[in-house]
């Protein structure tokens, strides 16, 4: 946990679904907070605004919305209790441009039964993006809840699977 002598260090980034706003202590990124959605962020009066100690995440992240990144190697200090870390860090295996169920999610856990309380977990993300709650859909294939709101996820799967699949426009034409 947290204590009181932790510095917890902020800036912005610019990106194309919105600002999001960055958090980070010594052990890692803790934090990514969208300039809009479901969760809002307030910051604390205690935390000190410096780009560079968030230069390890903002490089990681602009690559990703270039196309240019699929997987994150970033060190994270999300805080939670143990079931949510534990869903949060199974969300980093779901590979880029694929979706899941909150069912398969709860499966992948070992708690099958689980499956609302996977949801609220996955909703509490506090690092989306890297760990990629928003490739977590419905088991009919519907888009659900995502803190950014659903035109963000769409817009997050969509760029996605543009980059794993290509986009007919992108490629070269033949006509014989």
């Amino acid at each position: 946990m947290t204590t009181v002598n932790d510095t917890i260090w902020y800036d912005y980034l610019s990106t194309p679904i919105g600002k999001l706003l960055l958090a980070a202590d010594a052990q890692g990124l803790r934090e990514v907070w969208f300039e809009t959605g479901k969760h809002q962020k307030e910051l604390d009066p205690r935390w000190q605004r410096d780009s560079s100690k968030l230069d390890f995440a903002r490089k990681q992240l602009e690559e990703y919305f270039a196309g240019k990144r699929q997987t994150f190697d970033l060190p994270l200090h999300p805080l939670g209790t143990s079931f949510q870390v534990q869903v949060w860090l199974t969300l980093a295996k779901i590979p880029y441009g694929a979706t899941i169920s909150y069912a398969e999610l709860a499966r992948r856990i070992g708690q099958p039964l689980a499956v609302r309380a996977v949801g609220a977990a996955n909703g509490r993300n506090p690092i989306p993006i890297i760990l990629p709650c928003h490739r977590v859909i419905g088991s009919d294939g519907s888009l659900t809840g995502f803190g950014g709101g659903l035109p963000t996820k769409r817009f997050l799967l969509s760029m996605e699977d543009r980059v794993m699949h290509g986009d007919l426009f992108d490629q070269d034409i033949v006509i014989a």
